[in-house]
């Protein structure tokens, strides 16, 4: 709980922060332009499907089940090889492949058992599978019927194949939002302190009781009402404008973007603590930014990366954020589920917010 001086401080902070309505209008303007290029390289509507067929089978009812699907309005098959549209799967050509196995027999030579048609997807990167699934299996018991009643003829494997990004804003969604609360939040803090600074404000509240540690709460707390502010905007536009959906619980998905807030808010105040200049803090916030937008896992995946990489980037703090808030909008997982990231999270405020204090300082002011 907030001490009764640090909840005064962070009242009148908030004050400072809401008359700079500039700074806070041209924070939103960006992340909100951002956000509406990708919706517009998505190409505003459902667009079919792309699905790749491959038909080992010389059967009737292969023969009719990729009829069926090339009359479906919500897929645009293609037929090859496997080989060939694995490769294009894996380029990111294709979203899925669904191969017909030699097996695939009419009621008459089916032996009584079920053909095994697998489904090659990439599931971490390909949100829209669990609605396809059934799809599918509507147009086998259509032909279940057609052919011999209702015993099950076909059952569906799905094999999951790494590939590239499907570039759907569902799926970017949580990965902008984690990199603009960072942005946001390292700017707010560390931009801030840095001011307070120059402009000789620090010195003279070092001559007040004031500790560091109450100073560092305050600033945080009342930024974090200013980010809270800026992420419900980006948030309304991105579901009431956008079209955006989140599958898991909105609370949750809040919840964790207040969590990041906190955690890059600290790790501004670091970077404003050592910067003495606003030169300088432009200087290292890009040093902390642009390596986490790249290796964090905001516009593909981190398996994708290169293996001596990969370590460095699965402990990096907006690879938590990232993981936490992608783990509930696309996945529907609850906070139970995504503990590992909470607590990837909760490691790094701790230790921003000692690093923070460890290192301000009051009176040093730049020539």
């Amino acid at each position: 709980m907030l001490s009764k001086l640090q909840r005064h401080l962070a009242k009148d902070f908030m004050k400072i922060f809401l008359r700079d309505r500039q700074s806070i209008f041209f924070s939103l303007f960006f992340p909100v332009v951002f956000m509406s290029i990708f919706a517009f390289i998505r190409g505003g509507g459902q667009e079919p499907i792309p699905l790749g067929v491959v038909n080992q089978s010389d059967s009737a009812a292969a023969e009719r089940l990729v009829e069926m699907l090339q009359g479906d309005f919500a897929f645009t098959v293609i037929t090859g090889a496997e080989d060939e549209l694995r490769e294009q799967l894996i380029a990111g050509e294709q979203m899925l492949v669904l191969v017909l196995p030699a097996d695939f027999s009419d009621p008459g030579t089916a032996d009584g058992k079920a053909a095994g048609l697998r489904l090659l997807a990439d599931t971490s990167q390909f949100n829209q599978l669990p609605l396809v699934e059934p799809m599918l299996e509507q147009k086998l018991m259509a032909i279940e019927r057609e052919f011999r009643g209702e015993e099950a003829m076909f059952s569906i494997e799905v094999e999951n194949v790494q590939a590239l990004s499907q570039n759907y804003l569902d799926f970017l969604l949580p990965g902008l939002l984690g990199m603009m609360l960072m942005q946001l939040s390292v700017a707010g803090s560390g931009y801030n302190v840095v001011e307070f600074r120059r402009k000789g404000i620090l010195k003279r509240l070092f001559v007040t009781p004031l500790m560091p540690r109450d100073f560092i709460a305050a600033i945080v707390v009342a930024r974090l009402g200013i980010v809270l502010i800026q992420l419900t905007v980006l948030l309304a536009f991105a579901l009431f404008v956008l079209d955006v959906r989140i599958i898991g619980n909105f609370a949750e998905f809040y919840l964790v973007g207040i969590i990041a807030s906190l955690v890059f808010l600290n790790i501004g105040f670091c970077i404003g603590s050592v910067a003495k200049t606003q030169q300088a803090i432009m200087a290292i916030g890009n040093i902390v930014i642009f390596p986490q937008i790249v290796l964090s896992g905001v516009f593909y995946p981190i398996d994708a990366m290169p293996g001596f990489v990969q370590p460095l980037a699965q402990v990096l703090p907006l690879t938590f954020v990232v993981s936490g808030l992608r783990d509930i909008a696309v996945s529907g997982e609850t906070l139970v589920q995504i503990v590992p990231s909470l607590i990837g999270m909760a490691v790094w405020f701790v230790i921003g917010f000692a690093l923070a204090t460890r290192m301000f300082v009051w009176k040093e002011v730049a020539a």
